[in-house]
């Protein structure tokens, strides 16, 4: 595959990514650093500039679908806004290493929460199941009792 393949395959999928509203640019920039062999700071402003498109037209989709609340978007859309600002500055006298360390650290602190997310979902569920598997061996003894 050529660089310029690789692009348009990573893109998309980042955008398919993105479309769901999971945050394409956690597997584009990646792909673009580790893949097609871009620059960090170059991979970045890919995918800054791959987001607008993307996020208006998945906005769309969600509004129309009823996602959407501007209630509550308001707020942190306005946090969010001073944190790229602070970001932007940020970027502009880290090195490639830096903001790759930065983006892998926050790769990795993401999936340790995903992964504790997962366990305790299913630890719940276990529990929920044996709850109700002896709530049902109870009604079942007073059955047998009458």
């Amino acid at each position: 595959m050529t660089a310029e393949q690789i692009i348009i395959a990573v893109s998309a999928l980042g955008g398919v990514i993105g479309g769901m509203g999971m945050g394409g640019g956690t597997l584009l920039i990646p792909l673009l650093t580790l893949c097609a062999g871009l620059e960090q700071h170059l991979a970045q402003a890919i995918n800054l500039m791959a987001f607008i498109p993307m996020s208006l037209i998945a906005l769309a989709i969600h509004k129309k679908n009823g996602y959407v609340c501007f209630k509550h978007a308001a707020p942190v859309s306005a946090v969010a806004l001073v944190g790229a600002i602070g970001g932007s500055f940020a970027a502009r006298y880290a090195g490639g290493y830096q903001l790759k360390a930065c983006f892998g650290a926050f790769l990795i602190a993401l999936g340790i929460v995903q992964a504790f997310k997962i366990i305790k979902a299913a630890v719940d569920k276990k529990k929920a199941a044996a709850v109700a598997r002896a709530k049902n061996a109870e009604i079942s003894e007073v059955s047998v009792e009458r």
